[in-house]
This record gives structure tokens, C-alpha cells and sequence, in this order.
């Protein structure tokens, strides 16, 4: 008898699994051709991909071992409790992906499991409430990017835990904790913050229990744990991405975006969930700028490039001294020109406004939201705080929700005094911040400590996190800025810093701190 090419054998074991299927059983119970390694588990998206085309491993076999692993260390073992609930459906997606490599009929993510934070919405069995216990009932559609993943081929492996109501109902609240999901904790350092507010999808990922994840940031929610836990984070311009079906916070100001091992996987995921959706109107220039993110990864492409670094601004210190000299270390090397000690003009006058911005954004939007979600019981903003009051030995037995009691104070958004303080917070952050900055330097992007990223929130613009080394026990990464619908530039100056510094490890769950000296 011939044998049968390596690469249709896993196609035989899936028409044998699907003819299984058809018995009474869960999905979860159908075995899978072959147990995925650790290894398997930390595979980029371009390594899984290849190895599916192979045969070596399938769909199917990176989902079930991903769910097994979720398991053993989210659910037990460190339990990192970074997974608020996994796809029951997730199973039967990765046999139509693997039918889908048996067939050749395969798109960019076809198999890749990617999880979702949890106020991203599913239409499926899954729920969706960032965190909190007020949504018993999952949402009737997907969200844009869920759907744009979806048609790109990915499975959605789950829900990621995060910082509750994404770290907008209270000052105090405690990063990664969440009243459905427990307290997230730092896969390098149990000890340590994961920062937030998508803790959940920083440390899932980090851990090797999903391929990639998507966050949300409306202010440091996707670089913030991304940097705290190794990873590539890409918050995008404004306008790129969809927010529709995405609990909100500030129509000016969120986005989602990729939280990945690698700079080629977040440019992956990028192009995907990048693009126009006619029902998110600030996404209208979307198409005329969407581009395929992994052609900005050329080996050299680096060279020539002016990158400016602002080494001190608002209430930083130091901390990001050793990562920025990491990075120019490793840019000047490859042949970029790098512009030290470069000074933003004053922007506080934007910053001090922020939040009474987004509060009375919120105050707008979660109202818009709310009267969508018909399925739920609860309709206003009134109603989930006197929900969260009633549930309060659940809901409020670590930080209050003042931040709501405020927004109920809030003006509404065509009040005057906050349409020309939001106009003037776009224009300082933008045109007469980061950009006059870029353009009195020449520069493509700037290099800048974390409390830059409140400016590039006001602006609506850009920012990516690349992880460069450790410290002890944790990772340190570097923030790359730069103006609007400039992803492409911050992805290859981030994949040059990568290349040079291969930085990520995987985690080690360290329980305690080292001694002090």
C-alpha cells in the first residue's frame, strides 16, 4: 500500500474525530491525533501555521492542549486566574479549521487561538461583562474584531480576565481583579502586579495558554501589563480599529489591539481586526490606511530612521532608563539615528483634563451601551450602581465605584465648556505635542517612559511596547510612540529592538521575592 503524504494523515484523523462527533459526546471529549508539547504551546502564529501545513500538529490539537493547560495553571497549580471562561464551542471551531488545512482552503489565522478580554462581545454561549456579575446573559452578536478574527480564521479560546469594568469604576481598584474572575497574577513573578486593565489577556498569553490575545486600552490597559509581563502590546490609532460591541469607556479614546510574544504576531492580528466598520464612525478613514503591518518587518528596514527619546516627562522617574538604553543601543547598531534627551512642549494643561473627559464620555456611552444590550435586565448607569450596592459583599468588598457616581454628575457631550476642553486636549496632545516634537527633529517615532502614554491617549495616537530584558525576576520593555495611522513605522522600529534583544522568556511562576540587599 503507498503511504499516504504525512500532511493528509492528520485530515484522516479528523474525519475519524468528526465521525466520532457524531456519537453523544462533548467536544472537549473527542481525542485529539496528538498531545501538543510545551514547545508547541509558545509557537508563533507563522510557526503554528507551518506546522499545521505539515501535518504535525492540527487545530484541534493546539486547542485541546491550550484548554488542558488552562487547567493545570490557570484553574490549579500557580492558578494565575487569567482565563474568566473558555469557548465551549471552541472544539468544534478547531475542526472546521483543521478540515480547512485538509481542503487548502485556509486564511490568514485559520487554527490560531487567540482569547479575547472580557468586555469584548461574543455571540455565542459566552458571557460578556468586563469582570463584573451584572450580565448574566451572553451578548446577541459578535464584536467587530470578534467577527473580523472569526473571518480571518482564528478560534476564540476564551474570555481574559482583567482589571473590573477596565479599571473605570473606582481610583482604588486593585489591577487584574475582577469580581467574576478573581485576582490575575503575574505568570514571572506571582508576587508582583500584572498591571492592567487587561491583565487577563497580558498574563494568559505570557503563560502559553493562547497563542495571542486582544486587549483594550483607553489609557495604558493593553501596554501596561503587556510591558509588566514581556510582551508586544500595540495600542492603535483611534479610528483603526472597531469599538462596536466593546463595553466602552471613552468613545475618543478606546481601542483594542494584539498582546503578543512576538512584534510579527501582533502585526498578524493587527491586520486583521484593523479596518472601516460603518457602525463605529471614527473609523471611517480606517480602509485608506490599513495595510499588511508584517511587510514593515524587513530585516534592514530599520536603517536610516530617526527615532527621538524623551527621557524624563510628567511624574516619571528613572525607571525606564535601563530599557530606553537598551533600545538605542540596539537601534543605533542596526543603522538608525537616534535623537536623545528630545523635549515634549508643556502638555499638562491636556492631561489635567483627562478625566473629566472621559467621564463625561462614559456618562454618553455606557448609556448608548446599556440601551443596546436588550438582552440584559439592567439598562442605565443608575441601575449597575445600585446592582453593585446590592451585591456589595461581592462587588465592592475591595474599592468602591465613585467613578460612577461621578459620571451620573458628568455634563453631557454637547455641552460647550467640555467639547472646546476636549478639542483643546486633541489639539496640545496631538498637533502641537507629539507631532510639532516629531517635526522640529525630523523623526519618525519617538522613544518615551510610560506616563507619555496619557498624551498619545489625548491625541488618539499610537503606541507600541517591546519587551528588552529582565531585572531580577521581571521583564522590562520600552514604549515607542508615534503620530496617527503610524503603525507600520513603530512595528518596524519595535522588530528591530526585537531582534536585538531576545528578551522573552517563558514564565516561572517565582512564588516570592528574592531577599533584599
Amino acid at each position: 500500500m503507498t503511504p499516504l503524504p504525512s500532511r493528509l494523515a492528520p485530515c484522516l484523523a479528523t474525519a475519524l474525530t468528526l465521525a466520532l462527533a457524531a456519537a453523544p459526546a462533548h467536544a472537549q471529549d473527542i481525542p485529539a491525533r496528538r498531545t501538543a508539547t510545551v514547545d508547541d504551546a509558545y509557537l508563533s502564529i507563522a510557526g503554528l501555521r507551518q506546522a499545521y501545513a505539515r501535518g504535525e500538529l492540527t487545530p484541534l490539537d493546539m486547542t485541546l492542549s491550550f484548554l488542558d493547560r488552562i487547567n493545570a495553571i490557570d484553574r490549579a497549580g500557580p492558578t494565575l486566574r487569567s482565563v474568566i471562561e473558555t469557548n465551549p464551542d471552541a472544539a468544534i471551531a478547531a475542526h472546521a479549521a483543521t478540515q480547512a488545512y485538509c481542503n487548502g482552503a485556509t486564511t490568514s489565522l485559520t487554527g490560531i487561538p487567540i482569547l479575547l478580554k472580557d468586555n469584548i462581545e461574543t455571540g455565542d454561549r459566552m458571557r460578556t461583562s468586563a469582570g463584573s456579575l451584572l450580565f448574566p446573559l451572553p451578548a446577541r452578536q459578535d464584536a467587530t474584531v470578534t467577527a473580523k478574527l472569526r473571518e480571518a480564521g482564528a478560534i476564540i479560546l476564551g474570555k481574559a480576565n482583567l482589571t473590573e469594568w477596565a479599571n473605570f469604576r473606582s481610583m482604588m481598584s486593585i489591577h487584574g481583579w475582577s469580581a467574576r474572575g478573581g485576582t490575575t497574577l503575574n505568570p514571572f513573578a506571582l508576587y508582583a502586579t500584572p498591571l492592567g486593565s487587561s491583565s487577563g489577556s497580558g498574563a494568559a498569553v505570557a503563560a502559553g495558554l493562547a497563542t495571542a490575545a486582544l486587549g483594550t486600552e483607553t489609557q495604558g490597559s493593553i501596554i501596561g501589563p503587556a510591558m509588566a509581563m514581556g510582551l508586544v502590546g500595540m495600542k492603535p490609532t483611534i479610528g483603526l480599529v472597531s469599538r462596536t460591541g466593546i463595553i466602552p469607556l471613552s468613545h475618543m479614546q478606546d481601542s483594542a489591539g494584539p498582546m503578543t510574544r512576538s512584534v510579527a504576531d501582533a502585526a498578524a492580528v493587527l491586520k486583521a481586526i484593523a479596518g472601516s466598520d460603518p457602525t463605529d464612525p471614527l473609523t471611517v478613514e480606517a480602509d485608506r490606511h490599513v495595510s499588511d503591518y508584517t511587510l514593515a518587518l524587513a530585516a534592514d528596514a530599520v536603517r536610516g530612521m530617526r527615532i527621538g527619546v524623551v527621557r524624563r516627562h510628567a511624574f516619571d522617574d528613572n525607571r525606564w532608563g535601563s530599557a530606553m538604553d537598551r533600545a538605542v543601543e540596539i537601534l543605533e547598531s542596526k543603522g538608525a539615528i537616534v535623537v536623545d534627551n528630545v523635549e515634549l512642549p508643556a502638555t499638562d494643561v491636556a492631561v489635567d483634563d483627562q478625566l473629566s473627559l472621559v467621564l463625561t464620555e462614559f456618562k454618553h456611552d455606557i448609556a448608548s451601551y446599556l440601551a443596546r444590550r436588550t438582552e440584559q435586565p439592567l439598562r442605565t448607569l443608575e441601575q449597575v450602581i445600585a446592582f453593585n450596592e446590592a451585591e456589595a459583599d461581592r462587588e465592592l468588598i475591595h474599592f468602591g465605584q465613585e467613578l460612577f457616581e461621578e459620571a451620573l454628575l458628568a455634563p453631557g457631550i454637547d455641552d460647550p465648556d467640555y467639547v472646546e476642553r476636549r478639542l483643546r486636549a486633541r489639539r496640545v496632545a496631538g498637533p502641537e505635542g507629539i507631532d510639532a516634537t516629531l517635526a522640529t527633529h525630523k523623526l519618525d517615532a519617538l522613544i518615551g517612559p510610560f506616563s507619555l502614554n496619557a498624551v498619545a491617549a489625548l491625541a488618539g495616537y499610537p503606541i507600541l511596547t517591546v519587551p528588552t530584558h529582565f531585572e531580577g525576576n521581571l521583564p522590562k520593555g520600552v514604549m515607542l510612540y508615534g503620530t496617527k495611522w503610524s503603525e507600520a513605522k513603530l512595528l518596524t522600529i519595535g522588530h528591530a529592538i526585537e531582534q536585538g534583544a531576545n528578551a522573552f522568556r517563558r514564565p516561572t511562576f517565582i512564588a516570592t521575592p528574592p531577599p533584599e540587599s
